[in-house]
């Protein structure tokens, strides 16, 4: 946890707006918690840290 604060991340809680976007989603992902990632992504203009290559189907901007 001490490397990640000393990177600068930050936490980010779900807010009513993340789960909104969720149900907007196309499903190219059909893991509920990656498609909650890209919601916060897209909503925030924050990057993905994730391998997982379907997710750049959102148009996100994925890390890793």
């Amino acid at each position: 946890m001490a490397l990640l604060l000393g990177a600068g991340v930050q936490a980010l809680p779900v807010t009513v707006d993340h789960a909104a976007a969720v149900e907007g989603l196309p499903w190219h992902q059909r893991d509920p918690f990656d498609r909650m990632l890209v919601a916060q992504a897209s909503i925030e203009g924050a990057a993905l840290v994730s391998h997982e290559d379907t997710l750049r189907q959102y148009g996100v901007t994925l890390v890793w």
